[in-house]
């Protein structure tokens, strides 16, 4: 069985192969059953739990993600959540492979959320604005570059020195990169604003948004967190990744929907939908499109498939 680091996953899922592997597969489905979480005590002050995401292709592949959250970890300088994935050949159970399964998370999350910016996000969409500053933050970059015309990037951070550190990780790019400080502004001139924060309260507000825009949020993983207030959800025509995971563990359609403020039938597709050509995704130039991302055990798949797929191809090329 072989192991994959997180460097040999970014060194061969190139995203914009990722993307269009992503978008085949969204297309064809997989078998995803619900997750399973699992409460795990400790003798530490919070209390742990563990993840269990498993999917599978008839006849080719089957995959699982274990995923753990000690939250506890913060004080021993260790990341609170940690995993791997584990890949199966479909035909014969026999494990392929373990992999690195923030390193994948991350790849993939940015790959989904390019995907749908490929049917949401205006064609000449030039100045990207990202929000947040964590690992996630130059993949998505990254893939955003990759199916846009990306020509000016923002990065806005409530740490202005690790916006900055973001910035210097692209060396000699094709696009102009600096951090801001000023949100609001960032916001008004972004034709793109991609959203990866761990924010509590709404950061991006509904009347800052200007015609044309598309609003990428990743952010908000709990029915308790958000990244953008009601206005922005009033004013957008809204897509999700999943059904299920947006209207249940994410708080930027979770609570409008509870207040509201929002009704299911006026969430206007999910990447299935947008894939398939079942629903249509920007339908004029000046209108506001929303994607919140959930994320999905199709996504993990996929993004693994392919990297082992990737390794076996260059290993044989050696």
């Amino acid at each position: 069985m072989r192991m994959v680091t997180g460097a040999e996953l970014k060194s061969v899922l190139h995203q914009r192969m990722l993307i269009e592997r992503m978008r085949q597969t969204f297309r064809s489905g997989v078998e995803a059953p619900e997750p399973h979480r699992h409460a795990v005590q400790t003798y530490g002050e919070h209390e742990a739990s563990l993840l269990v995401a498993p999917a599978w292709q008839v006849n080719q592949s089957v995959g699982v993600k274990l995923t753990t959250l000690f939250p506890d970890n913060r004080a021993k300088d260790l990341p609170a959540s940690q995993g791997i994935y584990v890949l199966f050949d479909g035909k014969t159970g026999v494990p392929q492979a373990m992999l690195d399964a923030a390193a994948l998370t991350r790849r993939r999350t940015a790959a989904a959320s390019a995907l749908a910016a490929s049917y949401l996000a205006r064609p000449d969409s030039e100045r990207l604005l990202v929000v947040g500053t964590g690992a996630l933050a130059p993949e998505l970059i990254e893939a955003y570059a990759a199916v846009r015309p990306i020509k000016q990037v923002l990065v806005w951070g409530r740490s202005p020195e690790r916006a900055r550190r973001v910035v210097s990780r692209f060396h000699r790019p094709k696009f102009r990169i600096e951090a801001t400080d000023d949100l609001e502004w960032a916001v008004r001139g972004a034709h793109v604003i991609s959203c990866c924060t761990a924010a509590a309260e709404p950061l991006i507000r509904g009347d800052w948004l200007q015609p044309g825009q598309h609003l990428d949020l990743v952010g908000g993983v709990t029915p308790e967190m958000r990244e953008a207030d009601d206005e922005c959800i009033r004013r957008s025509r809204v897509f999700v990744d999943s059904y299920e995971g947006a209207c249940l563990g994410a708080g930027d359609i979770a609570q409008p929907l509870k207040a509201g403020v929002l009704n299911r039938d006026d969430i206007a597709g999910d990447l299935p939908a947008l894939t398939r050509g079942e629903r249509a995704g920007r339908r004029f130039y000046d209108q506001i499109t929303l994607f919140k991302s959930a994320g999905t055990a199709l996504e993990d798949l996929c993004a693994a498939q392919l990297a082992v797929e990737m390794i076996v191809h260059n290993d044989t090329l050696r």
